[in-house]
């Protein structure tokens, strides 16, 4: 296991990718605004910024916490849903301004939260709100291999809701590592494919993020949400409340070994 350093973070860039779980963006209510991206067979329908060291504007507020989500203000009542991923740690090889390759050095577990906002232009809108708006567990699997008989083989991701009532709750479907879409280097090709090419438009949730890596300097490190399991019943209909308890994990079946993020959910500050 290897310690995330938190002032190393905040010169990480950060984005995610869309679509990378069969059933997510059906149960997360979102697949209609991908109505306009083209996708060949399983592979995701994009990627987009949550986190952009340096930026003049919501995504340069630093938002990665490692035990608290706080909601944000508003007048209204916002849905706030756990998002329980893989997060990726990348070392990020550059030609000029292109990426030409990710090689990944660590994962671990990630809460992508989200504030179900329809209609919002982009996804980048519902990701980032402020500072603990998005969670990281504190150490990460030491893993540079993502083969499919490698060491992820035997890993799985899971996730909890402890409600403030003191009752834990199954959220996200317990799932391996290799049920995603696109997984391994398919998956990094396909990110840096994505990185040379996707440029977003006004009819679509995606944006440039290729472009907004090099806005951001160049960073040499990346951390990336590959993508949302499949929620269980009670997580497709659960929202985040004050006092509850994310509690997302990625675990090794064949030892006791974990990466674990657990975050509180509290009032705006």
């Amino acid at each position: 296991m290897i310690e995330l350093d938190d002032a190393e973070l905040r010169n990480w860039f950060g984005f995610g990718v869309a679509g990378n779980f069969a059933g997510h963006l059906e149960q997360a209510g979102e697949a209609a605004d991908f109505v306009n991206v083209k996708s060949e067979g399983p592979a995701p329908k994009g990627i987009f910024p949550w986190y952009a060291p340096g930026y003049d504007g919501f995504l340069g507020e630093f938002p990665l916490s490692h035990d608290t989500i706080v909601l944000p203000a508003s007048e209204t009542p916002l849905n706030l849903q756990i998002e329980p991923e893989v997060g990726l740690a990348c070392e990020v090889r550059w030609q000029g301004d292109t990426v030409t390759s990710l090689v990944p050095f660590a994962l671990g577990a990630f809460n992508d939260c989200s504030i179900r906002r329809p209609n919002a232009p982009k996804i980048s809108h519902k990701k980032n709100w402020g500072p603990a708006s998005k969670g990281v567990a504190r150490e990460f699997f030491d893993i540079s291999d993502l083969t499919p008989d490698g060491p992820t083989a035997t890993l799985r991701l899971v996730c909890y809701l402890n409600t403030a009532d003191g009752q834990e709750h199954e959220y996200g479907v317990d799932s391996p590592l290799l049920g995603y879409s696109y997984y391994g280097e398919v998956l990094l090709d396909w990110i840096t494919e994505r990185l040379a090419n996707q440029k977003g438009s006004p009819d679509t949730p995606l944006e440039d993020v290729g472009a907004l890596m090099v806005a951001s300097g160049h960073p040499d490190r990346v951390l990336i949400g590959i993508g949302a399991t499949r929620y269980t019943a009670l997580g497709e209909s659960t929202f985040l409340k004050p006092g509850d308890e994310a509690v997302v994990r990625v675990y090794d079946t064949t030892s006791d070994e974990f990466s674990e993020l657990r975050q509180k959910v509290s009032g705006s500050s």
